[in-house]
């Protein structure tokens, strides 16, 4: 993982590196392997803070923005719109895979019916004696 940050209209304090450091650790348990995180901080002409985020790997590419009066808060909504993009990205990913090969039943009453009448049509009469 490298962390790339810059900052434009602001100083950079070693406090910031801290706290962008700690918010891409949470961003370590979604992937695996290389890739890059790129951070932006700056201050905009009416004084509010924006921070952006863009997280590049081998076969994927997330952005995320956002602009409030604290820094601070600006890393946790940024952080916040990536760990969403990424859960639902997996999601479907996931919901993906799995409906491949899932058979669908459009109704579940009638195909356990279907089911019962096959079952115990194959079934002996010897089976039941016993």
């Amino acid at each position: 993982m490298k962390i790339v940050s810059s900052f434009k209209h602001m100083e950079h304090t070693p406090a910031l590196d801290e706290k962008i450091e700690a918010k891409t650790q949470k961003l370590k348990k979604y992937f695996e392997g290389n890739f890059e995180v790129q951070w932006t901080c700056s201050v905009k002409e009416d004084g509010k803070h924006a921070a952006e985020v863009k997280v590049v790997g081998p076969s994927f590419e997330y952005h995320a923005a956002a602009v409030t009066d604290s820094l601070y808060k600006s890393l946790d909504q940024v952080i916040q719109k990536v760990e969403r993009q990424v859960h639902k990205k997996k999601d479907k990913w996931k919901n993906h895979i799995s409906r491949k090969h899932k058979t669908s039943v459009k109704d579940q009453l009638l195909a356990q019916s279907t089911w019962d009448e096959d079952y115990w049509q194959d079934k002996d009469e010897e089976d039941f004696a016993a």
